[in-house]
């Protein structure tokens, strides 16, 4: 099988996005600063791209969102400094691979949807709620993973009331997971069927 090429249509949709993803990082824009976690609307353009361009332009435009949240704990994001005093490595790991499977992964699931005949006009709406929700789930996974047993997180829990990973996690991001699968939902959505209509790629 030969390798996807991209129009110049897409070309520029990808560059428009990359640009879209690296303003929002760096403004106020694209944080909504919390407690302990940041809620990020980063993750529109992300599932936009997925959608419309394919798996693999979610997965770099993942990255490149990837990247970003990990030049935020230089100094930017107080949560994302106390992960990178504690473990650098780890917190590029926790920055980067999970924005970039989730990229990834909501390209994968529109395609799928996209040839199932019942699930086809939902596929749009259905990507652009799974990109968030993937972006919440994914990272909040690896932050536990790598992170929990430390004395920072121990104490973000403890200041929570959480006894345990689970409630750790459901403290965290509940608003945060509300509010960006809403974003993605009613923004992404939109966005997406508006490029698919220009590029043609329905």
């Amino acid at each position: 099988m030969e390798p996807k090429k991209f129009s110049t249509k897409q070309l520029v949709e990808m560059a428009l996005l990359t640009a879209i993803i690296i303003l929002l990082a760096f403004t106020p824009i694209g944080y909504i600063r919390m407690p302990g976690l940041e809620i990020t609307l980063i993750v529109v353009p992300v599932t936009v791209g997925a959608v419309t361009l394919g798996p693999a332009a979610g997965a770099v435009l993942g990255a490149v969102f990837g990247i970003t949240s990990f030049i935020q704990c230089f100094g930017m994001s107080g949560f994302g400094a106390a992960l990178l005093g504690i473990n650098p490595v780890f917190t590029c790991v926790v920055c980067i691979v999970p924005r970039l499977l989730m990229g990834w992964l909501t390209g994968c699931i529109y395609q799928g949807l996209k040839k199932a005949k019942k699930l086809r006009g939902a596929s749009v709406a259905l990507a652009n709620l799974a990109g968030p929700i993937l972006n919440t789930v994914l990272f909040m996974g690896t932050l536990v993973a790598l992170f929990y047993q430390t004395e920072y997180i121990q104490g973000v829990a403890q200041s929570h009331g959480a006894t345990n990973a689970l409630m750790f996690v459901a403290a965290l991001v509940g608003v945060n997971g509300i509010v960006e699968a809403a974003a993605c939902f009613v923004a992404g959505s939109a966005i997406s069927k508006a490029l698919i209509a220009a590029l043609k790629l329905g």
